[in-house]
Protein backbone atom coordinates (compact mmCIF):
# COMPACT_ATOMS: atom_id res chain seq x y z
CA UNK A 1 0.00 0.00 0.00
CA UNK A 2 1.11 3.54 -0.72
CA UNK A 3 1.96 5.74 2.21
CA UNK A 4 -0.75 8.18 3.21
CA UNK A 5 1.29 11.26 2.20
CA UNK A 6 1.76 9.88 -1.35
CA UNK A 7 -1.99 9.25 -1.71
CA UNK A 8 -2.70 12.79 -0.51
CA UNK A 9 -0.13 14.14 -2.94
CA UNK A 10 -1.66 12.21 -5.84
CA UNK A 11 -5.15 13.41 -4.96
CA UNK A 12 -3.90 16.99 -4.73
CA UNK A 13 -2.14 16.62 -8.08
CA UNK A 14 -5.35 15.32 -9.68
CA UNK A 15 -7.39 18.18 -8.25
CA UNK A 16 -4.80 20.67 -9.50
CA UNK A 17 -4.95 19.14 -13.00
CA UNK A 18 -8.74 19.29 -12.99
CA UNK A 19 -8.67 22.92 -11.86
CA UNK A 20 -6.20 23.85 -14.63
CA UNK A 21 -8.35 22.11 -17.25
CA UNK A 22 -11.42 23.98 -16.04
CA UNK A 23 -9.55 27.30 -16.10
CA UNK A 24 -8.29 26.56 -19.60
CA UNK A 25 -11.79 25.76 -20.84
CA UNK A 26 -13.16 28.93 -19.23
CA UNK A 27 -10.41 31.02 -20.86
CA UNK A 28 -11.09 29.37 -24.23
CA UNK A 29 -14.81 30.07 -23.90
CA UNK A 30 -14.09 33.73 -23.00
CA UNK A 31 -11.79 34.16 -26.01
CA UNK A 32 -14.30 32.59 -28.39
CA UNK A 33 -17.15 34.72 -27.03
CA UNK A 34 -15.04 37.86 -27.39
CA UNK A 35 -14.08 37.02 -30.99
CA UNK A 36 -17.72 36.43 -31.89
CA UNK A 37 -18.79 39.66 -30.18
CA UNK A 38 -15.96 41.82 -31.60
CA UNK A 39 -17.76 42.85 -34.85
CA UNK A 40 -20.57 44.33 -32.73
CA UNK A 41 -18.36 45.82 -30.01
CA UNK A 42 -18.35 49.41 -31.33
CA UNK A 43 -22.09 49.29 -31.99
CA UNK A 44 -22.90 48.01 -28.49
CA UNK A 45 -20.54 50.43 -26.72
CA UNK A 46 -22.08 53.40 -28.53
CA UNK A 47 -25.57 52.06 -27.87
CA UNK A 48 -24.81 51.73 -24.15
CA UNK A 49 -23.40 55.27 -24.02
CA UNK A 50 -26.44 56.71 -25.82
CA UNK A 51 -28.81 54.73 -23.60
CA UNK A 52 -27.14 56.08 -20.44
CA UNK A 53 -27.23 59.66 -21.75
CA UNK A 54 -30.82 59.54 -23.01
CA UNK A 55 -32.32 57.48 -20.20
CA UNK A 56 -33.42 60.47 -18.04
CA UNK A 57 -35.23 61.93 -21.07
CA UNK A 58 -36.74 58.50 -21.76
CA UNK A 59 -38.07 58.27 -18.21
CA UNK A 60 -39.66 61.72 -18.34
CA UNK A 61 -41.31 60.87 -21.65
CA UNK A 62 -42.46 57.47 -20.34
CA UNK A 63 -44.18 59.15 -17.39
CA UNK A 64 -46.08 61.38 -19.81
CA UNK A 65 -47.09 58.32 -21.83
CA UNK A 66 -48.50 56.48 -18.84
CA UNK A 67 -45.40 54.43 -18.04
CA UNK A 68 -45.07 52.92 -21.53
CA UNK A 69 -41.33 52.22 -21.67
CA UNK A 70 -41.31 50.73 -25.17
CA UNK A 71 -43.43 53.51 -26.64
CA UNK A 72 -41.21 56.20 -25.12
CA UNK A 73 -38.08 54.51 -26.52
CA UNK A 74 -39.72 54.23 -29.94
CA UNK A 75 -40.55 57.94 -29.96
CA UNK A 76 -36.96 58.90 -29.07
CA UNK A 77 -35.48 56.60 -31.72
CA UNK A 78 -37.87 57.75 -34.47
CA UNK A 79 -37.30 61.43 -33.70
CA UNK A 80 -33.53 60.90 -33.56
CA UNK A 81 -33.44 59.03 -36.86
CA UNK A 82 -35.60 61.71 -38.53
CA UNK A 83 -33.53 64.58 -37.14
CA UNK A 84 -30.26 62.98 -38.22
CA UNK A 85 -31.21 60.89 -41.22
CA UNK A 86 -33.34 63.30 -43.29
CA UNK A 87 -30.83 66.21 -43.29
CA UNK A 88 -27.99 63.82 -44.10
CA UNK A 89 -29.90 62.30 -47.02
CA UNK A 90 -30.73 65.76 -48.35
CA UNK A 91 -27.13 66.91 -47.90
CA UNK A 92 -25.79 63.79 -49.64
CA UNK A 93 -28.18 64.18 -52.55
CA UNK A 94 -27.29 67.87 -52.92
CA UNK A 95 -23.57 67.04 -52.77
CA UNK A 96 -23.93 64.32 -55.42
CA UNK A 97 -25.88 66.64 -57.75
CA UNK A 98 -23.31 69.39 -57.27
CA UNK A 99 -20.37 67.08 -57.99
CA UNK A 100 -22.13 65.69 -61.07
CA UNK A 101 -22.76 69.23 -62.34
CA UNK A 102 -19.12 70.22 -61.84
CA UNK A 103 -17.91 67.11 -63.64
CA UNK A 104 -20.29 67.70 -66.53
CA UNK A 105 -19.26 71.36 -66.83
CA UNK A 106 -15.58 70.41 -66.81
CA UNK A 107 -16.04 67.80 -69.54
CA UNK A 108 -17.96 70.32 -71.68
CA UNK A 109 -15.26 72.95 -70.97
CA UNK A 110 -17.83 75.36 -69.59
CA UNK A 111 -16.44 75.37 -66.06
CA UNK A 112 -14.94 78.75 -65.21
CA UNK A 113 -13.01 79.88 -62.15
CA UNK A 114 -13.40 83.57 -61.24
CA UNK A 115 -10.33 85.77 -61.03
CA UNK A 116 -8.97 86.15 -57.48
CA UNK A 117 -9.27 89.37 -55.55
CA UNK A 118 -5.90 91.17 -55.31
CA UNK A 119 -6.33 91.26 -51.53
CA UNK A 120 -5.78 87.47 -51.44
CA UNK A 121 -2.08 88.03 -52.07
CA UNK A 122 -1.88 89.99 -48.82
CA UNK A 123 -3.02 87.05 -46.67
CA UNK A 124 -0.41 86.08 -44.07
CA UNK A 125 2.03 83.25 -44.88
CA UNK A 126 0.07 81.58 -47.73
CA UNK A 127 -1.37 84.60 -49.53
CA UNK A 128 1.04 84.76 -52.47
CA UNK A 129 0.95 81.02 -53.18
CA UNK A 130 -2.85 80.90 -52.98
CA UNK A 131 -3.13 83.92 -55.28
CA UNK A 132 -0.74 82.43 -57.85
CA UNK A 133 -2.53 79.05 -57.91
CA UNK A 134 -5.96 80.69 -58.05
CA UNK A 135 -4.91 82.97 -60.92
CA UNK A 136 -3.43 80.04 -62.87
CA UNK A 137 -6.69 78.08 -62.49
CA UNK A 138 -8.75 81.11 -63.55
CA UNK A 139 -6.56 81.79 -66.60
CA UNK A 140 -6.33 78.23 -68.00
CA UNK A 141 -8.18 75.62 -65.95
CA UNK A 142 -7.37 72.54 -68.15
CA UNK A 143 -3.65 73.31 -68.06
CA UNK A 144 -3.80 73.88 -64.30
CA UNK A 145 -5.56 70.54 -63.79
CA UNK A 146 -3.06 68.76 -66.05
CA UNK A 147 -0.11 70.27 -64.19
CA UNK A 148 -1.49 69.25 -60.78
CA UNK A 149 -3.05 65.97 -61.90
CA UNK A 150 -1.31 63.86 -59.24
CA UNK A 151 -2.36 66.26 -56.48
CA UNK A 152 -5.98 66.22 -57.62
CA UNK A 153 -6.01 62.41 -57.77
CA UNK A 154 -4.57 62.15 -54.26
CA UNK A 155 -7.06 64.71 -52.95
CA UNK A 156 -9.90 62.88 -54.70
CA UNK A 157 -8.97 59.60 -53.05
CA UNK A 158 -8.86 61.31 -49.67
CA UNK A 159 -12.26 62.90 -50.23
CA UNK A 160 -13.79 59.57 -51.28
CA UNK A 161 -12.22 57.83 -48.26
CA UNK A 162 -13.43 60.56 -45.90
CA UNK A 163 -16.93 60.38 -47.38
CA UNK A 164 -16.98 56.58 -46.98
CA UNK A 165 -15.78 56.83 -43.37
CA UNK A 166 -18.37 59.51 -42.65
CA UNK A 167 -21.16 57.41 -44.13
CA UNK A 168 -20.02 54.39 -42.09
CA UNK A 169 -19.91 56.46 -38.91
CA UNK A 170 -23.39 57.85 -39.55
CA UNK A 171 -24.82 54.36 -40.15
CA UNK A 172 -23.05 53.12 -37.00
CA UNK A 173 -24.55 55.98 -35.00
CA UNK A 174 -28.05 55.35 -36.34
CA UNK A 175 -27.74 51.63 -35.61
CA UNK A 176 -26.46 52.42 -32.11
CA UNK A 177 -29.44 54.73 -31.56
CA UNK A 178 -31.84 51.93 -32.47
CA UNK A 179 -30.09 49.47 -30.14
CA UNK A 180 -30.04 52.14 -27.42
CA UNK A 181 -33.82 52.39 -27.77
CA UNK A 182 -34.10 48.66 -27.08
CA UNK A 183 -31.81 49.05 -24.05
CA UNK A 184 -33.91 51.93 -22.70
CA UNK A 185 -37.13 49.96 -23.17
CA UNK A 186 -35.66 47.24 -20.94
CA UNK A 187 -33.71 49.69 -18.78
CA UNK A 188 -34.90 48.51 -15.38
CA UNK A 189 -34.09 44.85 -15.91
CA UNK A 190 -30.80 45.73 -17.60
CA UNK A 191 -29.82 47.99 -14.72
CA UNK A 192 -30.67 45.25 -12.23
CA UNK A 193 -28.57 42.73 -14.17
CA UNK A 194 -25.60 45.10 -14.27
CA UNK A 195 -25.98 45.75 -10.56
CA UNK A 196 -25.87 42.00 -9.86
CA UNK A 197 -22.73 41.65 -11.97
CA UNK A 198 -20.97 44.48 -10.16
CA UNK A 199 -22.06 43.09 -6.80
CA UNK A 200 -20.59 39.74 -7.76
CA UNK A 201 -17.32 41.35 -8.84
CA UNK A 202 -16.85 43.96 -6.11
CA UNK A 203 -19.13 42.93 -3.26
CA UNK A 204 -22.72 43.76 -2.30
CA UNK A 205 -21.82 47.09 -0.72
CA UNK A 206 -19.57 48.47 -3.48
CA UNK A 207 -21.45 47.26 -6.59
CA UNK A 208 -24.27 49.87 -6.61
CA UNK A 209 -21.75 52.65 -5.97
CA UNK A 210 -19.65 51.61 -8.95
CA UNK A 211 -22.74 51.42 -11.15
CA UNK A 212 -23.79 54.93 -10.11
CA UNK A 213 -20.26 56.24 -10.65
CA UNK A 214 -20.11 54.79 -14.19
CA UNK A 215 -23.51 56.23 -15.10
CA UNK A 216 -22.81 59.69 -13.73
CA UNK A 217 -19.37 59.79 -15.37
CA UNK A 218 -20.81 59.10 -18.84
CA UNK A 219 -23.46 61.79 -18.38
CA UNK A 220 -20.88 64.18 -16.98
CA UNK A 221 -18.62 63.73 -20.02
CA UNK A 222 -21.58 64.18 -22.34
CA UNK A 223 -22.44 67.46 -20.62
CA UNK A 224 -18.86 68.63 -20.09
CA UNK A 225 -17.40 67.79 -23.49
CA UNK A 226 -20.26 67.68 -25.98
CA UNK A 227 -22.32 70.30 -24.12
CA UNK A 228 -19.36 72.68 -23.92
CA UNK A 229 -18.58 72.18 -27.61
CA UNK A 230 -22.21 72.87 -28.55
CA UNK A 231 -22.40 76.06 -26.44
CA UNK A 232 -19.12 77.34 -27.88
CA UNK A 233 -20.24 76.57 -31.43
CA UNK A 234 -23.48 78.45 -30.80
CA UNK A 235 -21.63 81.49 -29.41
CA UNK A 236 -19.12 81.49 -32.27
CA UNK A 237 -21.85 80.94 -34.87
CA UNK A 238 -23.73 84.01 -33.63
CA UNK A 239 -20.52 86.02 -33.81
CA UNK A 240 -19.68 84.77 -37.31
CA UNK A 241 -23.19 85.59 -38.53
CA UNK A 242 -23.41 89.14 -37.19
CA UNK A 243 -19.81 89.91 -38.13
CA UNK A 244 -20.65 89.13 -41.76
CA UNK A 245 -18.29 86.16 -42.11
CA UNK A 246 -19.19 83.94 -45.10
CA UNK A 247 -20.04 80.31 -44.30
CA UNK A 248 -20.90 81.08 -40.65
CA UNK A 249 -22.84 77.81 -40.21
CA UNK A 250 -20.02 75.65 -41.60
CA UNK A 251 -17.47 77.43 -39.41
CA UNK A 252 -19.66 76.95 -36.34
CA UNK A 253 -19.98 73.22 -37.14
CA UNK A 254 -16.19 73.00 -37.53
CA UNK A 255 -15.78 74.71 -34.14
CA UNK A 256 -18.12 72.19 -32.51
CA UNK A 257 -16.22 69.25 -34.03
CA UNK A 258 -12.95 70.77 -32.83
CA UNK A 259 -14.40 71.15 -29.34
CA UNK A 260 -15.57 67.53 -29.25
CA UNK A 261 -12.12 66.40 -30.40
CA UNK A 262 -10.64 68.51 -27.57
CA UNK A 263 -8.92 70.86 -30.00
CA UNK A 264 -8.95 74.56 -29.08
CA UNK A 265 -11.72 76.42 -30.98
CA UNK A 266 -9.18 79.23 -31.37
CA UNK A 267 -7.92 77.37 -34.46
CA UNK A 268 -11.24 78.35 -36.06
CA UNK A 269 -11.70 81.75 -34.44
CA UNK A 270 -8.24 83.23 -35.07
CA UNK A 271 -8.31 82.81 -38.89
CA UNK A 272 -11.76 84.42 -38.87
CA UNK A 273 -10.39 87.34 -36.86
CA UNK A 274 -7.57 87.66 -39.40
CA UNK A 275 -10.15 87.64 -42.21
CA UNK A 276 -12.09 90.48 -40.52
CA UNK A 277 -9.01 92.66 -40.54
CA UNK A 278 -7.63 91.67 -43.96
CA UNK A 279 -10.62 90.92 -46.17
CA UNK A 280 -13.67 92.06 -44.21
CA UNK A 281 -15.80 95.09 -45.00
CA UNK A 282 -16.47 96.14 -41.40
CA UNK A 283 -15.32 99.27 -39.64
CA UNK A 284 -12.34 99.38 -37.32
CA UNK A 285 -14.55 99.68 -34.25
CA UNK A 286 -16.70 96.75 -35.40
CA UNK A 287 -13.62 94.62 -36.06
CA UNK A 288 -12.31 95.35 -32.56
CA UNK A 289 -15.63 94.40 -30.95
CA UNK A 290 -16.09 91.20 -32.94
CA UNK A 291 -12.44 90.18 -32.55
CA UNK A 292 -12.70 90.44 -28.76
CA UNK A 293 -16.05 88.60 -28.76
CA UNK A 294 -14.80 85.72 -30.94
CA UNK A 295 -11.62 85.25 -28.90
CA UNK A 296 -13.58 85.22 -25.64
CA UNK A 297 -16.17 82.80 -27.07
CA UNK A 298 -13.38 80.50 -28.27
CA UNK A 299 -11.90 80.49 -24.76
CA UNK A 300 -15.23 79.92 -22.99
CA UNK A 301 -14.41 76.23 -22.51
CA UNK A 302 -11.97 77.24 -19.76
CA UNK A 303 -15.01 78.36 -17.75
CA UNK A 304 -17.63 75.89 -18.98
CA UNK A 305 -15.68 72.66 -18.50
CA UNK A 306 -15.03 73.12 -14.77
CA UNK A 307 -18.74 73.92 -14.33
CA UNK A 308 -20.12 71.00 -16.35
CA UNK A 309 -17.46 68.27 -16.26
CA UNK A 310 -17.47 66.08 -13.20
CA UNK A 311 -20.79 67.28 -11.77
CA UNK A 312 -22.37 64.58 -9.62
CA UNK A 313 -19.32 62.30 -9.97
CA UNK A 314 -17.46 60.98 -6.93
CA UNK A 315 -14.13 61.63 -8.61
CA UNK A 316 -12.16 64.87 -9.09
CA UNK A 317 -12.75 66.79 -12.32
CA UNK A 318 -9.07 66.43 -13.44
CA UNK A 319 -9.38 62.64 -13.19
CA UNK A 320 -12.46 62.64 -15.42
CA UNK A 321 -10.86 65.08 -17.87
CA UNK A 322 -7.59 63.15 -18.10
CA UNK A 323 -9.54 59.93 -18.63
CA UNK A 324 -11.57 61.54 -21.42
CA UNK A 325 -8.50 62.97 -23.16
CA UNK A 326 -6.44 59.79 -22.81
CA UNK A 327 -9.35 57.63 -23.94
CA UNK A 328 -9.93 59.79 -27.00
CA UNK A 329 -6.25 59.60 -27.97
CA UNK A 330 -6.29 55.81 -27.54
CA UNK A 331 -9.71 54.88 -28.96
CA UNK A 332 -11.17 57.88 -30.75
CA UNK A 333 -14.43 59.57 -29.88
CA UNK A 334 -15.85 56.59 -27.99
CA UNK A 335 -12.74 56.72 -25.81
CA UNK A 336 -14.00 60.02 -24.38
CA UNK A 337 -16.58 58.07 -22.42
CA UNK A 338 -14.80 54.75 -21.93
CA UNK A 339 -11.56 56.37 -20.78
CA UNK A 340 -13.25 58.66 -18.29
CA UNK A 341 -15.31 55.80 -16.84
CA UNK A 342 -12.31 53.47 -16.52
CA UNK A 343 -10.10 56.11 -14.89
CA UNK A 344 -12.87 57.24 -12.53
CA UNK A 345 -13.53 53.64 -11.47
CA UNK A 346 -9.83 53.00 -11.05
CA UNK A 347 -9.44 56.12 -8.96
CA UNK A 348 -12.42 55.20 -6.78
CA UNK A 349 -11.18 51.63 -6.23
CA UNK A 350 -7.65 52.80 -5.50
CA UNK A 351 -8.78 55.39 -2.97
CA UNK A 352 -11.08 52.80 -1.37
CA UNK A 353 -8.12 50.46 -1.06
CA UNK A 354 -5.95 53.22 0.42
CA UNK A 355 -8.72 54.14 2.87
CA UNK A 356 -9.09 50.53 3.94
CA UNK A 357 -5.37 50.25 4.57
CA UNK A 358 -5.41 53.46 6.60
CA UNK A 359 -8.30 52.19 8.70
CA UNK A 360 -6.41 48.97 9.40
CA UNK A 361 -3.31 50.84 10.48
CA UNK A 362 -5.32 53.07 12.77
CA UNK A 363 -7.18 50.09 14.20
CA UNK A 364 -3.97 48.20 14.92
CA UNK A 365 -3.30 48.39 18.68
CA UNK A 366 -0.10 50.09 19.69
CA UNK A 367 0.37 47.79 22.71
CA UNK A 368 -1.32 44.41 23.11
CA UNK A 369 -0.66 44.00 26.85
CA UNK A 370 1.16 45.76 29.62
CA UNK A 371 4.90 45.29 29.41
CA UNK A 372 4.79 43.92 25.87
CA UNK A 373 7.15 46.60 24.54
CA UNK A 374 9.59 45.97 27.40
CA UNK A 375 9.58 42.24 26.76
CA UNK A 376 10.04 42.79 23.02
CA UNK A 377 12.95 45.13 23.69
CA UNK A 378 14.55 42.61 26.03
CA UNK A 379 14.27 39.93 23.33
Amino acid sequence: MKPENEITRAMASGEFTDAMIRLGLIALMAVLCFRIFTPFLALMVWALILAIILYPLHQRLARRLGGKQGRAATVIVVVGVLLIGIPLVMLGESFAVHIHGLNEAYENQTLAVPQPDPGVADWPVVGKRVYAAWQAAATNLPAFVETNNATFKSAGRRVVSAAANTATSVLLFLGSLIVAGIMMAWGESGSAALRRILRRLSGPAKGPDLQKLSTMTVRSVAAGVIGTAFIQALLLGVGFKFAGVPGAGVLALAAMIAGILQLPPLIIALPVVAYLWVGGDGSTAGNIVWSIYLVLAAMADNVLKPLLLGRGVDAPMPVVLIGALGGMISAGLVGLFVGSVVLALGYQLFMEWVGTAGTGDEAEPLQTEPGANTARAAE
